[in-house]
């Protein structure tokens, strides 16, 4: 994008990005109680934030334009690319689209989206059959559509770092394993014993295998 076109103020494009993505995750979400559509506004809002930067107006870079002056002095502020912050800190030449980081964001994006599919369609048939979800990614974590989004949500933050972003994502974090508690009292309300095996065996955010790596 050159400077004979505008890189922010497109509010159009935060419009539609904003709920492309929004959607997306609806449709594999569907939030139905209280507790879904909390943990979907909260996402929500991080898309949206993240969106309003990227293409409306970038406070981020507003905020820091000082310090990356002094540090970067070559550096293009009012170029859409140096939006892509991780690329500059970290020193990269050339396209940042094509930056470690950068195509790494495309691998937790999918990632997340893909479990955060499986997850509801095993979800949805267990709530279905009044039963506990425990196959599919249920078999190998409690909460795989929680990871989902933090998966999503880390995605956008190497693609496109904000500080309200950066803010939002231990905040969101801190929410997910509160929910997640939540759920699993009332799960345990419900399926007694049977939660509680199943508890035994599948771990609540991590894939045992993961767990064993880093706790070593």
């Amino acid at each position: 994008m050159t400077h004979d076109q505008p890189a922010y103020g497109l509010w159009l494009l935060v419009a539609l990005n904003s709920a492309v993505f929004i959607l997306f995750a609806y449709s594999f979400f569907k939030p139905a109680t209280a507790r879904d559509w909390r943990t979907f506004g909260a996402f929500a809002a991080f898309v949206v934030a993240l969106f309003v930067e990227m293409y409306g107006f970038p406070l981020t870079i507003y905020l820091l334009s000082g310090w990356l002056q002094t540090r970067y002095p070559g550096l293009d502020l009012l170029s859409h690319d140096t939006g892509h912050l991780w690329a500059t800190l970290l020193g990269e030449k050339g396209n940042s689209h094509f930056g470690v980081l950068h195509l790494a964001s495309y691998l937790f994006l999918a990632g997340g989206f893909i479990l955060l599919s499986s997850a509801w369609n095993v979800l949805y048939h267990a709530q279905r059959q009044h039963a506990l979800a425990t196959t599919g990614p249920y078999a190998v974590i409690r909460h795989p559509q929680y990871v989902a989004f933090v998966l999503i949500l880390l995605g956008f933050l190497l693609q496109w770092p904000t500080l309200l972003t950066l803010v939002m994502f231990p905040i969101l974090l801190v929410m997910y394993g509160r929910l997640a508690l939540t759920e699993e009292a009332e799960m345990r309300a419900q399926f007694g014993d049977v939660f509680d095996r199943y508890a035994q065996r599948t771990p609540r955010f991590l894939p045992r295998l993961l767990r064993r790596s880093t706790s070593n």
